[in-house]
């Protein structure tokens, strides 16, 4: 799909705060309300907008504490994929996962209230799968955190 500088406008104005009145985004970036929501729908359908959530405080809803957890494994059959993935799926504090290159197979973001919650997160972790080394880190401060995507590399 070719986005042209209102569909990226539109997608930044989104990304910031998809609640805003189709009429108010309109306005923004020079379009009448019809054709700015048959704009934002494209761009849905074509699963540019993947969905829309709130976006919620860490803190207030008591997972302030963030861990990076680092996995690597020996064991690398689709079998044993297939289970690491079940087990980590299946753990709701698991806020990101990825297999990763490099030293690590794969890196997880977790959000617990604290250390204890995290030990029962990775007790489970261990208990699903065979794992080689498992790593964790937590962070200490959040110094940047956005769910908003670069657009300038649109082409």
């Amino acid at each position: 799909m070719k986005l042209d500088s209102i569909d990226l406008r539109i997608l930044d104005i989104l990304q910031q705060d998809a609640t805003q009145q189709v009429a108010d985004i309109a306005a923004q970036v020079g379009l009448s309300t019809t054709p700015c929501w048959r704009r934002i729908q494209r761009l849905k359908e074509a699963g540019v907008i993947t969905r829309q959530v709130a976006l919620l405080d860490a803190q207030k809803v008591n997972v302030g504490v963030t861990v990076f957890v680092s996995v690597r494994t020996n064991q690398h059959s689709q079998a044993w994929f297939d289970t690491f993935k079940a087990t980590v799926q299946a753990i709701p504090e698991v806020v990101e996962f990825y297999r990763m290159s490099g030293d690590v197979d794969y890196l997880l973001r977790v959000v617990v209230p604290d250390i204890a919650a995290y030990d029962r997160v990775y007790k489970r972790l261990i208990a699903g799968t065979q794992l080689h080394d498992v790593s964790s880190s937590f962070a200490m401060e959040e110094l940047k955190l956005t769910t908003a995507l670069p657009l300038s590399y649109v082409r």
